[in-house]
């Protein structure tokens, strides 16, 4: 009995000691599991860092990329600081000569690099959208200081900036094309049915400007101030009306007539193909930046121009006219000189001439429309000598490309018309009591 109970007692003792290893043998699994759980968890918490850190790293070198094709790249942004200096000096000394000539400097990188944004945003949208984009922010630097003249009431500066943005499209971004291509070829050619349209349309613009000078200077108003003035407003719809069936025509014989300046860029040149340097979305942030910028630099400019002509002794029409003009067509001369050097002349003319018929059918009348909606007197009378002076230069262009050739002899003759428009200009007194409208 005594043996039996031994004996049980040695065999429970053994499963004890069994049930005992088991348990231990268990705990240690258990702690296994725990600790690989534990350095996986690790491993990933590390892994996702150095993805965090490699994103970050991502993100700023996407960031400093494009900031350096954009703005670094480029030694004529070497400007764009005078632009906040020009803010810098109407704040703290108010000297409107220094300011006007600050902000004209820093107007003229951000007016080119806005020219760029759009012809990088076009790569991405196809010739016709393209095309849109360049006709909707070619002359988005102009339109943006027509509005806040307009917002502030000053309608002779808003006739005075476009009509001089005519000017220089029409005769010095012209001419200096005409001459920078003559000097690498003796003749080159451009197609002249598409320059015939846009000459037609110039002088169909120069109609609706013609008529509301004329009624005025003559007296024959049925409606002093009135008559004119609702003139102007039918005219301005009418010719929108006209510009946009233009657009249409143009953009359905593209290929047919030579193509827009975007088309032109996509197809490559013939020794290197044309790509974008930026993406889509840094191009559409880029734009939106630039924009942004040239609008509060804007008002500054335009503060700035009758201070300017006090401190000067220089009227505000040439101001206004010759030297206004100069900081938002800065990407035209730039393009149209680089295009007619590689004898892609109608590239030039449609950012000179296609630029001239976009304000003068487009952005003028929609200046007329928009006063008109928030009761601003803004009317298509550009006063006798204005007009008579863009008159001459639409046939002057009108005649000079007729032939569909150029030369350097060409654009010597139209820098010369823009020399004696200069001149008359700085001479021409405008009447005080047409600088500012108020209510």
């Amino acid at each position: 009995m005594d043996y039996k109970l031994q004996v049980l007692g040695v065999m429970s003792h053994f499963k004890e000691m069994e049930s005992g290893d088991e348990r231990y043998v268990h705990v240690v699994d258990e702690d296994i599991d725990d600790r690989e759980a534990a350095e996986q968890r690790r491993v990933q918490a590390f892994s996702v860092g150095l993805e965090e850190e490699g994103y970050k790293k991502h993100i700023g070198s996407v960031i400093y990329k494009s900031v350096y094709t954009v703005i670094l790249s480029k030694k004529f942004n070497v400007l764009i600081p005078f632009g906040p200096l020009a803010i810098l000096v109407q704040k703290k000394t108010n000297r409107d000569g220094w300011v006007f000539i600050l902000g004209l400097l820093g107007i003229m990188p951000l007016a080119e690099r806005l020219g760029y944004t759009t012809e990088q945003l076009a790569f991405y949208s196809g010739p016709t959208v393209g095309g849109l984009l360049n006709a909707t922010f070619g002359n988005a630097t102009e339109l943006i200081i027509s509005i806040y003249a307009l917002r502030t009431g000053r309608i002779r500066v808003v006739q005075l900036s476009l009509l001089g943005s005519l000017l220089s499209n029409l005769l010095f971004v012209l001419g200096i094309a005409f001459f920078s291509g003559g000097i690498v070829r003796k003749v080159q050619f451009f197609d002249k049915e598409m320059a015939a349209v846009n000459s037609g349309l110039l002088l169909m613009a120069m109609m609706g400007l013609l008529f509301p000078a004329s009624l005025q200077s003559t007296g024959t108003e049925v409606h002093f101030r009135i008559s004119e003035l609702a003139l102007s407003r039918f005219s301005s719809c009418v010719l929108i009306l006209v510009y946009l069936v233009s657009i249409i025509f143009q953009l359905k014989n593209l290929n047919d007539m030579g193509g827009s300046r975007t088309a032109e860029i996509l197809d490559g040149d013939e020794d290197e193909e044309a790509a974008p340097e930026i993406s889509k979305w840094e191009s559409v942030i880029w734009l939106a930046i630039t924009a942004a910028a040239i609008s509060i630099l804007s008002e500054y400019l335009v503060d700035a121009i009758e201070g300017t002509s006090l401190a000067w002794g220089v009227p505000v029409a040439f101001i206004s006219v010759i030297l206004l003009p100069i900081g938002g067509n800065t990407a035209a001369v730039t393009t149209s000189v680089m295009f007619a050097m590689k004898d892609k002349l109608d590239v030039s003319l449609g950012v000179a001439i296609g630029s001239s018929t976009q304000i003068s059918m487009f952005i003028i009348p929609f200046c007329v429309v928009t006063g008109w909606i928030f009761g601003r007197p803004v009317d298509l009378n550009f006063q006798l000598f204005e007009t008579a002076t863009l008159f001459m230069a639409v046939l002057f262009v009108a005649f000079i490309t007729q032939e569909g050739t150029s030369n350097y002899f060409k654009g010597v003759m139209l820098l010369f018309c823009y020399l004696l428009v200069a001149a008359s200009y700085f001479v021409h007194g405008d009447p005080s009591s047409w600088l500012v409208f108020t209510y």
